[in-house]
Parts: C-alpha cells; sequence; structure tokens
C-alpha cells in the first residue's frame, strides 16, 4: 500500500476511535447529566438613555424574564426599578436575548432568570461611540442550586453583541458570583444571575478609532485555516506566506511589511508570542499553535498608543483571547480536497465558565501541487477558579508541526512551460516547528485597587529549510578549493526558551463627578535563544557553510503608567509612559568567516568559522558582544463625545523594535529601532433599530521609523534598511442583526523611504476585505431545539504592490464561503476556499536566481511568485455530547 493512502487509512482509523471515545462519554455523561440552566446565545446591552436625569450615577436594573422551551425570552418584568427611562432600556435589550433552554434529564422545561443591566454613566465609559449597559460586569453566570444543597452547573456561556469597535469598559463594580433559586409561576424555577469578569479579561480603556476590540461572534463562520486568518476582521491586514503549510504568516499591517511578526507585537491572554532572538526574523510570531474554535475575540491596537503595549508594537499589537462556548464534549472531523483531514476534540465542563477547558486536534494534508504535504498537532488546557476573592487561571499548550514547502518559482519559467504554477523547484524545503509553554495568572482585589499578576514559560524549537536562489551564491573564492556552484538551499536551527511575568494595579476612584482609573504595571522576560544556520549541498545533501551560530541571553524589563480620566463629560485623556531595559548578551560562535591575508602555510580555505586573523595570528573562532539601552515611550489618546453616538479621537505615541542580535556590538548606544505615530479619527455606533446595530471608525495616520528592516532573499532573512514615512487612512463598518452580521474594511496607505521617497517594496497601498454571516432558524426540531442554518463568506480585494527595481505586482481577488446546518448537537458543513479557483499569486518577489532552469543565467532580477491556494473543499462535521442541547 502506498505510504499517502497508508497515512490517510491510520487517520481514517483514528477518527473512528475518536468517535467511539465521544460516544462512550456521552453514555456517561447522560447518566450522570443533572439539570442544566438556560444559557445565553445571543445578548444584546442596553444602550444608556440619552438626556437620563442623572447621566453622571451609575443605576442598576433587575429584570426578570421567562425563558421559554423555544429559548426565547418572553414576559419581562421589571423586578428592580432603576427610572423610566432605563427600565425602558432594559426591556428593549432583554427581548432580544436569546437563549438555550434550561433541561432537567434532557427535556427542555420553561424557567424565569433574573439578570441585572449595569448602567455606567456615559463619562465613564469607553465605548466612546455610544454607551451601553451590560449584564452584570461584562459577563454572565446562571448557577441552578438545589433546594437546600450547593451551587451546581455554574456556568452559561453567551455570545456578546458584535462588535467593530470598543466595548464599554464600566468602572469596576465589586466582583461577585452567587444564585438564587425561588418558586413562582406554578413551580417553575427562578434563577437570578450574577456573574464575574474573567481574569485579564477586563475591557481596557479604549485608545481611540484604530482600537478595535473584536468579538468574533457570527463571523467564527467566515473560513478561518489558522488563528493568523481572524486578523482579516481589522482594517489594513494581509496575509502571505512563502514559507508553506505550517508557516508563519507574513503580515502586512498599516503599510508596515510586518514579515513573521517584527513590527507587530502578538500574545495570546498575556503570554507573549513573538520569539527575540529568532535567526529567520527577530520577533516571528507562529500562531499556529492556537486552535481556531478557541478564539473568543481579539484586540489589534493599529498603533502604539497604549503604554502596556511592549516590544515590537511597531505597527500596532494583537492579543488573542481564547473561551470555549459551547459546553460539553465536543467532536469535530473534517475531510477535503488535497487529502485535508482534521480532527478536533474540545471539552467544556457544563458547571464551568469559558475560560475553562480542553482542546486538542490533529491535522494532515497531501498539499495542492508538489511539495506541499503537512501533518500538525495541538493541545491546549485552561482552567480558571476562585479562592476566597481572588480569581486564578491556569494554562497549559503543546504544539508540534512537520511539513514541506514549495518555495518560490521563476515567473519567466512558468510562462514558458518549464514549470507548472503549482510546482516545486527544490523538494527539500520545509519546516519542524513546536511550541510548548504553561502560564497562570492570578487576579486580586483590595479595596479600590485592582491586583493582576502573570507567570508564563515557553520552549520553542525550530527547523526551516528553504532556497530562494537556487544555484547563485556558492561562487568560487580564490582561497577555497575548486567547486562549483552547490546549491543555496538554507537549513536554519533556532531553539528559544523564554520565562517572564507581568502585572498590574488599577486604582478606581471617583473625581469630578466620574470614576477615574490609574493604572501601574510592570512586564519581565528573559529569553535564551540560539540560532545556527548552514548552506546544504544539492548533491549530498551535506553541509558545506555555516554562516551563522549564535547564542544570546536577551532582557526585557519595563515599567509603565496609565491613566484613564475623564475631565469633562465631553473629554477623556488616556494615556501615560512606558520605560523598557534592553540588554544584550551575544555569542557568536563563527566571529571569522573570512581573513584578507591568511596563512600561506595554513589558509583554512573550506572552513566556514575560522580560527585566525591576518597573517595566520592565532584566534578563536568565537566573539562575545553586549550592551543595554533604555527606551522612553510616551503615549496619549484624546477621546472627545459621544454625542448622539458620534466620538472623535486624536492619539499619538511611540515604540520600539529590538534589533537582530546578529547585529549587536559592544556597548551599541541604542539597540532598538523607534517608531512614531499619531492619528485622528471618527467612529460612530448607532442603534438604528431594535435588533440592528452599526459602528462606523475612520481614522487618518502617519508614521515614522528610524530604521526599518527589508526583507532580503539571498540572506534569507530580514535585513537592516533606512528611515521610512507611512501616511494613510484605515476605515471599518460593521452591521449586525437578528440574522446577519456584515463587517467591511478598507485601508489606504503611502509608505516610502525617507531619504529616497522610493515606495517601499512589497507594501500593499489598498486592501479591502469584506465579512458575512447570514443565519436563520429552520422548522425542524431535535430535542425540542430547531436547526440553524448559516452562509458565511470572506471577500479579499488586494492593490497591486510595488516590488524592487520600480516594478508592481498582480492584484489579489479571492472568495471564501462556508455553508453549515444543523443543530447544537449534531451539525454538517462545508466550506470552499478560493471559490472563484482564481490562479493568483499570494507572493511576489524581483530578485536574481538561478534554478538550473535557464541555459544562459544571468543575474538580472527577475520576477518570482508563491502560488496561492487554488479551491478547496472541506467538509464538516461537528458533535456535541453532555452540554447543553
Amino acid at each position: 500500500m502506498p505510504a499517502a493512502r497508508r497515512e490517510r487509512v491510520y487517520f481514517s482509523q483514528a477518527l473512528f476511535v475518536a468517535a467511539v471515545l465521544a460516544l462512550a462519554v456521552r453514555s456517561f455523561a447522560q447518566g450522570e447529566s443533572p439539570t442544566h440552566p438556560p444559557a445565553v446565545e445571543k445578548k444584546v446591552d442596553a444602550v444608556y438613555p440619552v438626556g437620563a436625569p442623572h447621566p453622571d450615577k451609575e443605576v442598576t436594573v433587575m429584570v426578570r424574564v421567562m425563558v421559554a422551551v423555544d429559548g426565547s425570552a418572553t414576559k419581562p418584568e421589571i423586578v428592580e426599578s432603576g427610572g423610566p427611562a432605563f427600565d425602558a432600556a432594559a426591556l428593549t435589550a432583554i427581548e432580544q436575548w436569546k437563549f438555550r433552554p434550561a433541561t432537567r434529564d434532557g427535556v427542555p422545561v420553561t424557567v424565569h432568570v433574573r439578570i441585572p443591566f449595569l448602567f455606567a454613566p456615559p463619562a465613564s465609559a469607553a465605548t466612546d461611540g455610544g454607551v451601553q449597559a451590560a449584564a452584570a460586569d461584562g459577563g454572565v453566570t446562571v448557577v441552578a442550586v438545589q433546594d437546600g444543597g450547593a451551587p451546581v452547573l455554574p456556568e452559561v456561556t453567551q455570545t456578546p453583541a458584535p462588535q467593530a469597535a470598543p466595548p464599554p469598559a464600566e468602572p469596576e463594580p465589586p466582583t461577585t458570583t452567587g444564585a438564587r433559586r425561588s418558586r413562582a409561576d406554578g413551580g417553575e424555577e427562578t434563577i437570578e444571575v450574577t456573574g464575574t469578569a474573567p481574569v485579564h479579561r477586563r475591557p481596557v480603556p479604549s485608545r481611540g478609532t484604530s482600537d478595535f476590540q473584536i468579538e468574533t461572534a457570527q463571523l467564527a463562520e467566515v473560513p478561518h485555516a489558522n488563528a493568523s486568518d481572524f486578523l482579516k476582521l481589522a482594517p489594513g491586514v494581509l496575509l502571505t506566506n512563502e514559507g508553506g503549510e505550517g508557516h508563519a504568516e507574513q503580515v502586512f499591517l498599516r503599510g508596515f511589511d510586518a514579515r513573521e511578526g517584527q513590527d507587530i507585537e502578538f500574545s495570546v491572554d498575556g503570554v507573549p508570542i513573538n520569539e527575540s532572538g529568532n535567526f529567520h526574523g527577530n520577533g516571528y510570531s507562529d500562531t499556529h499553535f492556537i486552535i481556531p474554535e478557541l478564539i473568543e475575540s481579539l484586540r489589534v491596537l493599529e498603533g502604539p498608543f497604549d503604554p502596556r503595549q511592549g516590544n515590537y508594537a511597531v505597527a500596532g499589537s494583537a492579543e488573542y483571547h481564547l473561551g470555549l462556548a459551547d459546553r460539553g464534549l465536543i467532536a469535530k472531523i473534517s475531510d477535503g480536497s488535497f487529502g485535508t483531514q482534521r480532527a478536533l476534540i474540545a471539552y467544556g465542563p457544563p458547571g464551568a465558565g469559558n475560560d475553562t477547558f480542553a482542546a486538542a486536534q490533529i491535522y494532515q494534508t497531501q498539499g495542492y501541487g508538489q511539495n506541499r504535504d503537512g501533518h500538525d498537532a495541538s493541545a491546549i488546557a485552561q482552567y480558571e477558579g476562585k479562592s476566597g476573592d481572588s480569581q486564578y487561571r491556569l494554562t497549559a499548550q503543546a504544539y508540534t508541526a512537520s511539513f514541506h514547502t514549495a518555495g518560490v518559482l521563476r515567473d519567466d519559467d512558468f510562462a514558458s512551460g518549464r514549470v507548472g504554477f503549482y510546482d516545486a523547484y527544490d523538494s527539500r524545503q520545509g519546516e519542524d516547528a513546536a511550541r510548548y509553554s504553561i502560564a497562570a495568572a492570578l487576579e486580586s482585589r483590595a479595596d479600590h485597587v485592582i491586583f493582576n499578576n502573570q507567570v508564563f514559560a515557553i520552549y520553542r524549537p525550530l527547523r526551516l529549510r528553504e532556497n530562494f536562489t537556487g544555484f547563485l551564491l556558492d561562487v568560487q573564492d580564490p582561497q577555497q578549493n575548486p567547486h562549483g556552484q552547490r546549491g543555496d538551499l538554507i537549513d536554519l536551527q533556532v531553539a528559544e526558551t523564554t520565562v517572564g511575568a507581568r502585572g498590574s494595579a488599577r486604582w478606581s476612584a471617583p473625581w469630578l463627578d466620574s470614576q477615574q482609573q490609574i493604572e501601574l504595571g510592570y512586564f519581565a522576560r528573559h529569553d535564551v535563544a540560539s540560532g545556527f544556520q548552514q548552506r546544504i549541498e544539492a548533491a549530498t545533501g551535506a553541509p558545506y557553510l555555516t554562516e551563522a551560530d549564535l547564542v544570546s541571553n536577551l532582557d526585557d524589563i519595563g515599567l509603565y503608567g496609565d491613566a484613564n480620566l475623564r475631565l469633562l463629560t465631553w473629554l477623556a485623556v488616556r494615556g501615560g509612559v512606558r520605560a523598557d531595559l534592553f540588554t544584550y548578551n551575544v555569542q557568536n560562535l563563527c566571529a571569522v568567516s573570512s581573513v584578507e591575508h591568511p596563512s600561506p602555510q595554513n589558509p583554512q580555505p573550506d572552513v566556514s568559522c575560522k580560527t585566525q586573523e591576518n597573517f595566520g595570528a592565532h584566534r578563536e573562532a568565537n566573539q562575545s558582544a553586549s550592551t543595554a539601552s533604555t527606551a522612553a515611550m510616551p503615549r496619549v489618546s484624546l477621546i472627545f463625545g459621544p454625542w448622539s453616538g458620534v466620538s472623535f479621537s486624536a492619539s499619538a505615541g511611540s515604540g520600539v523594535r529590538s534589533i537582530d542580535p546578529v547585529y549587536v556590538t559592544q556597548d551599541r548606544a541604542t539597540p532598538f529601532a523607534a517608531v512614531l505615530s499619531g492619528e485622528a479619527g471618527v467612529t460612530v455606533e448607532e442603534q438604528l433599530l431594535p435588533g440592528l446595530q452599526l459602528v462606523f471608525a475612520s481614522t487618518a495616520f502617519e508614521t515614522h521609523v528610524d530604521q526599518d528592516l527589508i526583507f532580503d532573499q539571498t540572506a534569507g532573512r530580514n535585513t537592516l534598511a533606512g528611515a521610512t514615512n507611512r501616511i494613510g487612512s484605515a476605515n471599518a463598518l460593521r452591521v449586525s442583526g437578528k440574522f446577519f452580521d456584515v463587517a467591511a474594511n478598507a485601508t489606504f496607505v503611502h509608505a516610502t523611504f525617507a531619504d529616497t521617497h522610493l515606495l517601499i517594496p512589497y507594501v500593499p497601498d489598498l486592501v479591502l476585505r469584506g465579512d458575512g454571516s447570514v443565519f436563520t432558524e429552520l422548522p425542524w426540531t431535535l430535542n425540542g431545539r430547531p436547526a440553524r442554518a448559516t452562509f458565511a463568506s470572506g471577500i479579499t480585494f488586494v492593490g497591486r504592490r510595488p516590488l524592487p527595481y520600480g516594478v508592481r505586482s498582480d492584484r489579489i481577488f479571492t472568495i471564501d464561503t462556508n455553508f453549515e446546518i444543523g443543530w447544537p448537537v449534531l451539525r454538517a458543513g462545508v466550506s470552499i476556499t478560493n471559490l472563484l479557483n482564481t490562479q493568483y499569486r499570494l507572493g511576489e518577489y524581483n530578485f536574481a536566481s538561478d534554478f538550473h532552469s535557464q541555459s544562459e543565467p544571468t543575474l538580472v532580477p527577475v520576477r518570482h511568485f508563491a502560488a496561492g491556494a487554488p479551491q478547496a473543499f472541506l467538509f464538516t462535521l461537528t458533535t456535541n455530547f453532555g452540554g447543553t442541547p
């Protein structure tokens, strides 16, 4: 049996075993499942009433509502009044809520629930484009209590109101959890609702128009191959990848070619993803370890405007928040084009919140075209609990991947028919990667101060093999023994260990008739990174040249202060300053690669790391260098409004990117690149009709970087460039209703070098993106629940990008779709990526190469490209055992 077919059979057998195990767990869960309380599927925040009699006061309204067997919220009544205007706003919101019904022995039952709405005054809300009231601390937990007994099943999931702009950030109320059940209306249960925000999830005050705190909501149904794809929900993001299935995506944001993370600070629930000291690219960020089904929300802040942002926040930052909305045991299997198969098992205990879960996935593909096969597996487990007045969260993660990559093709070879569009030159290209991490977070409270602390440890090995130039760079040196071109394949080995901590103390108190906040925080990180790069001979597979061998100890310790002040009812000032100390201790184990006047007796002609200086004077092959410097980064945002849902903002700030250890020299004064950025924008947030919400944001920005990086194909990594400037505009629109959720964004940018005013290569000047989802309930029921159908689509358009030597790339236009139908317990779906089956070039470059495809090779730069994926189908079956049906 062929190896590929044998792997496919083994994988199918593994899926069958997983399904059998899931059925066994289901049987066990059904045998011991107690009564399940209702769960919130759709939550609509109440709008702070315009012209309220006390606009500087917090108001709470308690609403009692009946949750029917179909999950609808009916017969709402006010239990505790906050005044006519506030009562009406709360009733309007609760009528739009949708629940999963409560169940007893698997049968839907009618219950009553009590839900408090906390109306934060406009002066302290952070929406700045419309003030809303959220239920109990921004999260809802429903707890069913047995008569005379302890609470059981303290969980109900929620889907927050879809937003494309920052959500409201209310003054911190007391953290409480609990429930009270009583009998009313002929024996129906009444469940009182209280809740807490998860550790480190309390809304961060908005930094203006470009602070996108995005709830994925229904847009999670749009096809997303990995965690990076969710970044497209923010304006101006383009993803490309010449490195293959499991290689970190190249990210373009607001005129920055951030490569694989050099200009964007990536994190997941506070744990950093950027790899300091990675020889392939300092700041390399591989997000493939994040399981897409666990992404609950993300915050994309475009620009260095928040003092919490640290190293690499040049173009901005992106933080993923994980959670599992579905409770019970979820099993998902997928099978599709090009031998692509995926299995996912996730578990969310019915008695715990969204932040307690365990999930694991395994994936394999034969890949489209040549040399694109791959395998990966990932597991993430998280537990959140309480101890007295403190909350804590524990997280563990493991990921491993192995795959091949096609690399790039010469455009003239494709045009002449010498290679196919999806072919590859060098079958040895590929990557082996892994990541393992643990983290612990603790939140506690004392009087008016909330304390947060987190520790983390990460281990990340990587082996990368790439060949951009074929047989071009191995020129004959006069001192070397005679040889021909042996090949330019790079074999890079990286290993990095990271330990660190971060924390903050946020003080909140009334002043000037408004809640004011001051936060002080710290960040500490230590990295031990090794990087070893060689060139591999094509004929033998043996290394013939060592280009780098580095061992680096890197430290980054930062402090920040941040203020959130509402000075007037229409003016908020947010910002502060951050200061970081960067220290480097770099051991270069291959410090001497050439000698101008070698020893005549022993010239070491073919030794990569030489042990002599001029005229044969002995020296060791290594060289140490250390340096340190401090960066101070002031940041401020002014928020004006809101006036009838319209607010304006102006932000300015500076950020840094630490330099690659290979460029460190002894006592270099500033081992980092600095960025200055400013913007002005407007946000409009309006509830057009009950259940119909609109959010629009538009901003104009300008950025200057004193020392940029540009990718060099001959070196296979980022290299230093000069100063650069960017000016442009980013715009976003999101409209959500009872049966649809649509988002669109457009970004235009003009990015140039500061000295020559030439366009920066590879940076797109126009990026358009649209995501939409339409959903409805169908008349077919299962276990008392109607079927639900969802159709979602994502559309991308990218303008012609500038390439080196004055040429432009082709445009990119793709459409991805997904259709799903079923019930909470059983769903089936099919996704189609590249719906039009467009043959497009995902990445385009312009440089010299020689892949032995030309009769007379030259050093003239020619067009190269990395092929985008063709049309692909993926069929998915999802089932949920033991959770709320």
